[in-house]
């Protein structure tokens, strides 16, 4: 579909959100925003992930069921095909060999240069004691092999997508929460060559000053040496960490300038040597959502907001697809996964910001 071609229609309407919160006004850059489905057999969504597979066009995923937590939520998927999303199909459960079912949490898709299409997820009650499932795809996601555990203590990419390094090994953002009854949050990276073997490694504590409780990672590469990471925190600003062998060291959390109101985000590095994020530009609540991008991963200028409406717009995920367009799901109001698509070579950045926007889809 010729995304850019419809970017014409999008009509704005200014909402007067805070100048240091939100982005032009314009919205120079965003070609399309539609729902995934707009029924579906769940009353409720959330943590989505989209992935460009081999065979070509998307495919998306996500949790539903009853509610968060509740014991019939699985896994589900769409793929746009043709232009259209399919109708969702439910790919993986919590069901056990004993007939017992746990909810599934956190899909993450993710497609390999040389191998199949991979979707990792989280089986268990709860974050304390989940575990970490991956299943496979040789048809771009049309049907999938057998549900794998991962190895004891791996949980795999906890909610954004790994990245696959020049050497061939897949590096994994996660994280972990303790089961204390005011649970500790902690990043780690788990790192792969055959997805049987797998080492993990976290960033060591920090020498003064306030521990950053902080997860789901996303990983920026800045060089094949030198990577980034950023993610959530219940510390109101989104964490940073830095790797300049590969990813095999870190250095310890640090805040970044950005607000995180202990919600989900995802970022990805551009092609053009950009790096972009989406997040909740709040340190309160999960609206509005927002889209920055950066030049060093320090500087971040904002660009784009894809909701300021109240409610809960949450825990996105991005990617760029092979014809440069970077797409965008995420949670709308627990009940939708809206996706959405931008232009990068179409946005216009501030530093300082101006009123925020909202559009009709």
């Amino acid at each position: 579909m010729d995304w850019k071609a419809i970017a014409a229609g999008i009509s704005i309407v200014s909402t007067g959100l805070t100048p240091l919160a939100q982005a032009a006004d314009a919205q120079t850059g965003l070609l399309k925003s539609e729902f995934i489905y707009e029924t579906a057999p769940f009353p409720s969504c959330h943590a989505s992930t989209i992935v460009e597979p081999k065979g070509g066009g998307l495919a998306a995923a996500w949790f539903g069921g009853m509610r968060e937590k509740h014991p019939d939520v699985g896994i589900w998927v769409s793929r746009l095909v043709a232009g259209k999303w399919t109708a969702p199909v439910e790919v993986a459960t919590g069901l056990q060999s004993d007939g017992t079912r746990h909810p599934c949490w956190n899909p993450v898709l993710f497609q390999q240069r040389d191998e199949p299409l991979m979707l990792f997820y989280k089986v268990g009650p709860d974050p304390v004691s989940w575990w970490g499932m991956v299943r496979t795809s040789k048809d771009s996601g049309q049907t999938w092999g057998e549900a794998r555990r991962l190895p004891d203590g791996m949980l795999g990419p906890i909610k954004n997508k790994p990245v696959q390094l020049t050497d061939g090994d897949i590096l994994c953002p996660s994280s972990s929460e303790s089961p204390d009854a005011d649970p500790v949050w902690r990043v780690h990276f788990e790192r792969t060559s055959d997805t049987v073997s797998w080492t993990k490694v976290s960033p060591p504590p920090r020498t003064g000053g306030q521990e950053f409780d902080a997860i789901q990672p996303s990983i920026l590469v800045h060089s094949p040496a030198r990577l980034q990471a950023i993610g959530r925190t219940r510390n109101k600003r989104v964490f940073e960490t830095w790797s300049d062998d590969g990813g095999r060291t870190w250095t310890p959390l640090a805040p970044t300038v950005l607000p995180n109101p202990n919600a989900g985000t995802d970022a990805v590095t551009l092609r053009d040597g950009r790096h972009l994020i989406v997040y909740n530009h709040t340190s309160r609540g999960r609206s509005p959502l927002n889209v920055a991008v950066s030049q060093d991963g320090k500087v971040w200028q904002a660009a784009l907001v894809l909701e300021s409406d109240p409610g809960e717009y949450s825990y996105p995920a991005v990617i760029q697809a092979q014809d440069e367009l970077v797409h965008i799901t995420y949670t709308w109001q627990r009940r939708k996964i809206c996706h959405c698509v931008l232009d990068p070579a179409r946005i216009e950045p501030t530093r300082s910001g101006s009123p925020g926007a909202s559009r009709p889809r």
